[in-house]
């Protein structure tokens, strides 16, 4: 079993900033990608950052030059710094990875639990 836990989600004024880290523990041969995600109450889950181990990086528009994504390939962690916070980020954000178990396995999607984000105005 694969298990991601996040950490370092919490309560931040409008123009802060927070780091969010997740760890990817358990059987892990390799993982070629991790991302952030979020989803707000009755919307589907849409994708903040990406990583892949190689280090190529994509974002959502709307965090284009405020969020930052890095990932740790020897330690399995990957790291949302956010910065310039608006109320319109205020959501729950969870951790992907796309992981391999073996090295014949297909690539599965794990997920972690979610850590809640707030910004006030």
């Amino acid at each position: 079993q694969v298990q991601l836990v996040e950490s370092g989600g919490g309560l931040v004024q409008a123009g802060g900033s927070l780091r969010l880290s997740c760890a990817a523990s358990g059987s892990i041969f390799s993982i070629d990608a991790m991302g952030w995600y979020r989803q707000a109450p009755g919307k589907q889950r849409e994708l903040v950052a990406r990583i892949t181990s190689g280090g190529s990086t994509n974002y959502a528009d709307s965090v284009k030059g405020r969020f930052t994504i890095s990932m740790d390939n020897a330690k399995n962690m990957v790291y949302l710094q956010m910065n310039s916070l608006k109320p319109e980020d205020t959501n729950v954000y969870y951790c992907n990875g796309k992981v391999r178990i073996n090295f014949y396995s297909a690539l599965y999607d794990y997920w972690g639990q979610g850590t809640q984000v707030t910004v006030s105005s």
